[in-house]
């Protein structure tokens, strides 16, 4: 449960945070010939709709990523302890990044269940102006005109966007977490500071945001494409933005948005386990859960 509520705080306060650069990359996504660059993008938002077009589709990120942390977190945790146990501890810790990536998957499933209705919500409101004011407006629109089947229709591409961001964000973290501690940090985990443990925290999050915007950009360029246009498919995304398009539109300002992002995110998070008496995250092999 700790956990849990660490992972609503963690996601749901720092995407909303970006909620700025979020608008200006799914608009890059979505119109390329008009949003060209990040700096002419974040021209042409604010010349159009003013200040407030900058914070459009806050109310469904907070609570749709609020909704995918707890998720996300918490199951994470549970299924981490959970395949350790299966595994019994000599293989946990032989395999330890197979109980990570087979852990974090297991988690992003359920967590993109409670995501995809508010990011069908989101995408829309960001990226087409005059389609709803937000979420109170937004989602009986998308469910009138295309029943509450339109709110998952993204569902697909969003797997394919987070399972392998979170397998990588998961694993990545903690085994960059792990190497610090064994050949960066002289001092033992345990031994350290509870501040040197959150910057540790924020370095392996900053590192692991990076490598997991480049394996997921193709998927959210579709899924952001998916959600903008009744009717679209992953095809006309391709010929839209071309394949190279597909994996690099909008990708440096990701690289960026993605990598302050997760080490906000690790640091939040490890700071709530801190302050409820729980270890940091890393730097040690995943326990098993005790038998009764």
């Amino acid at each position: 449960m700790a956990c849990t509520a660490g992972g609503i705080l963690s996601c749901g306060l720092t995407h909303t945070a970006i909620t700025p650069l979020d608008v200006v990359k799914c608009n890059m996504q979505i119109d390329p010939s008009k949003y060209k660059t990040v700096s002419s993008g974040f021209g042409v938002l604010l010349k159009e709709q003013g200040v407030r077009g900058f914070f459009r589709g806050w109310a469904p990120t907070l609570l749709g990523y609020s909704a995918q942390g707890a998720c996300k977190y918490g199951f994470y945790e549970f299924f981490k302890k959970y395949y350790s146990d299966i595994a019994g501890p000599e293989n946990a810790a032989k395999y330890k990044t197979l109980v990570y990536l087979a852990g974090s998957a297991s988690a992003e499933i359920i967590a993109d269940v409670a995501l995809c209705p508010m990011e069908a919500v989101k995408v829309r409101v960001q990226t087409q102006p005059g389609f709803a004011r937000g979420l109170a407006d937004g989602m009986p629109k998308i469910v009138r005109a295309q029943g509450y089947s339109g709110l998952y229709k993204g569902i697909v591409p969003l797997w394919g966007r987070q399972i392998p961001y979170t397998m990588m964000k998961f694993a990545s973290f903690e085994t960059i977490v792990e190497q610090i501690y064994k050949n960066v940090i002289p001092t033992p985990k345990d031994q350290c500071s509870k501040t040197l443990q959150l910057g540790v925290s924020f370095a392996g999050g900053y590192a692991a945001g990076i490598l997991c915007s480049i394996v997921s950009h193709p998927a959210d360029n579709l899924v952001s494409f998916l959600n903008n246009a009744k009717g679209a498919t992953a095809g006309d995304a391709v010929r839209q933005l071309g394949v190279w398009g597909l994996f690099t539109r909008g990708l440096p300002l990701r690289l960026f948005m993605i990598g302050t992002l997760t080490g906000a995110q690790w640091v939040i998070y490890d700071a709530f386990k801190v302050f409820v008496g729980l270890p940091t995250t890393g730097g040690a092999a995943p326990a098993p859960v005790a038998k009764a």
